[in-house]
């Protein structure tokens, strides 16, 4: 099949390897001048995945056309905040190809899932998005993963696994949209949270009991907003927040643990400014949210003062010892 990618970062770059794997031919496209013309001298984008050398029959370019003429599935996997001009950008040439959401959380502004934003902009109904425990570096390294892919349309489930799954790549479809992109969401928050109290250096068992907390709310959050409460199980629920919430390969766990740590403003600044941390971004996001729909979640409005300055990450402990 012909695959294009949209976006040149790292998870972007994994994906591709992964459906190079399957003798797709692979298009990678990036509005970004100096990612394609780096990556067409170099094969590599060591900013983004260092020591990882792209296959030579990749192809790679800024032309939007270029890029999805001829294509049978489009990944889209940019930041969410680019992800509606993207799909303003691409709306002329998808025409009824299968459509692939890698992005993660939600718009800011309107508070929409992703995939929300591509069928009301797309008008689409050939979407899935895939999400779970899966780190750039790790796809690159063709280890093991698990992905849960989410859609209503056969058609585009059995192209995708089609093109995608592999002896190392294992997917487990889901028609739960919400709860799969919820969970993404979700586990970016958590992580900054986990790597907060790693920072703080405080006891295994407590972390754990942490984390225990955080995957009950997110799947009593599920079930409010009307998804299914057992994607909390799958890859894209507990697998993907179990990976992302342990781990320093994640940027938002480290950034939670310079926060716990008690790093200055400006070292928070300068780690915000040189590294995409989601959780951030998303924190605003799911507390817009559940503000919107009028949902409680002490746990959301506890990170988002500490992040945001109005209270100490210390206080978390007394805040877990009292919560319900």
């Amino acid at each position: 099949m012909n695959i294009t990618i949209l976006g040149a970062g790292a998870y972007a770059l994994g994906l591709a390897l992964r459906f190079n794997k399957n003798d797709n031919k692979i298009i990678i496209w990036s509005a970004v001048k100096e990612e394609i013309d780096t990556l067409t001298k170099t094969k590599m984008n060591e900013r983004a995945l260092p020591n990882v050398k792209m296959p030579n029959n990749f192809v790679y370019t800024e032309n939007i056309e270029k890029a999805i003429d001829g294509s049978d599935i489009v990944v889209i996997a940019v930041a969410t905040k680019f992800l509606s001009g993207v799909c303003d950008t691409i709306k002329p040439y998808v025409k009824d190809k299968h459509i692939v959401i890698a992005s993660k959380g939600i718009e800011q502004d309107t508070y929409l899932f992703a995939s929300n934003i591509v069928k009301t902009k797309l008008k689409t109904k050939k979407l899935c998005t895939i999400s779970g425990p899966s780190f750039a570096k790790d796809m690159a390294k063709d280890e093991l993963v698990g992905l849960s892919l989410a859609t209503t349309n056969n058609k585009t489930k059995e192209a995708v696994i089609k093109a995608l799954s592999s002896d190392t790549l294992k997917i487990r479809a889901t028609k739960d949209f919400l709860g799969v992109e919820l969970c993404g969401t979700m586990k970016n928050v958590i992580a900054v949270t986990s790597g907060m109290l790693d920072g703080m250096d405080v006891s295994e068992s407590t972390k754990a009991m942490f984390l225990t907390e955080s995957i009950n709310d997110t799947r009593k959050l599920i079930k409010k907003l009307g998804g299914n409460e057992k994607t909390i199980m799958s890859f894209a629920g507990f697998g993907d927040i179990l990976l992302t919430c342990t781990s320093e390969s994640s940027r938002n766990y480290s950034f939670g643990k310079l926060l716990g740590s008690g790093a200055s403003k400006k070292e928070l600044d300068e780690y915000l400014k040189n590294n995409t941390v989601e959780g951030v971004y998303t924190l605003e996001s799911i507390y817009g949210l559940i503000k919107s729909k009028r949902v409680s979640m002490p746990f959301i409005d506890f990170v988002y003062d500490v992040v945001f300055g109005h209270r100490k990450s210390n206080e978390i402990i007394q805040f877990l010892k009292e919560k319900e």
